[in-house]
């Protein structure tokens, strides 16, 4: 339980995106479902790059889950929203992608290319769907972010499908509380490396840590 909090929470989601099964990755990494039994989730938020609607099924196995479309996920056209707006515990809780309109994606694109990753050119982009949203969850970026800022939290839990020197593969959980209280945690996901599409044990053990 998150130091100074010493209610149950009210509900407790796993969240996860960037799976990107299978075009990057075969298979889930070992880890992620151990990691949302341990924590115990009810509800999983998947916010997209799925790829594959298998990766859905396998999710199911452990919670009830609710996901939207990434820039990739051909397969779900029909399926799957761009964004769902959700309210548990009385906090309305946006999910979505991220990568916005396709001029949004192309533009940020270039500018990735020149400029490298800025989280600050996607806050336009992620409040616009839902500006009445406390959290808003989203993926694309494939890092891992947990901030606070003007009275919203941003929660991006990582790329579950791609392992990068600058950023190792994480999901993240949220803890919805009374009074409308919601604290974010990052967990690393470690104990495999991505090698040519399949996950391969390594000696490093996982350990979960609060972002």
């Amino acid at each position: 339980m998150p130091a100074g909090l010493d209610e149950q929470p009210l509900a407790t989601l796993g969240v996860l995106s960037d799976t990107h099964i299978p075009d990057r990755a075969r298979e889930l990494h070992p880890e992620v479902l151990p990691a949302l039994r341990r924590a115990g989730v009810d509800r999983i938020l998947h916010a997209g790059d799925i790829c594959s609607p298998a990766v859905l099924r396998e999710l199911e196995q452990i919670a009830p889950v609710t996901a939207v479309r990434g820039n990739r996920d051909w397969l779900l056209r029909g399926q799957l929203g761009w964004t769902e707006l959700i309210e548990v515990g009385g906090v309305p809780i946006a999910l979505q992608h991220g990568h916005g309109s396709w001029w949004d994606y192309l533009w940020d694109k270039w500018q990735h290319i020149v400029f490298g990753y800025r989280l600050e050119r996607y806050l336009k982009v992620l409040v616009r769907p839902h500006p009445e949203a406390r959290v808003i969850v989203f993926g694309h970026t494939h890092r891992a972010t947990n901030l606070q800022l003007d009275g919203r939290l941003l929660f991006n839990p990582g790329s579950a499908g791609v392992d990068l020197p600058e950023a190792e593969p994480s999901i993240g959980v949220l803890r919805i509380y009374p009074g409308q209280k919601v604290v974010g945690e990052i967990i690393p996901l470690r104990g495999a490396r991505l090698r040519r599409g399949r996950w391969q044990q390594t000696s490093f053990p996982n350990k979960d840590r609060n972002s």
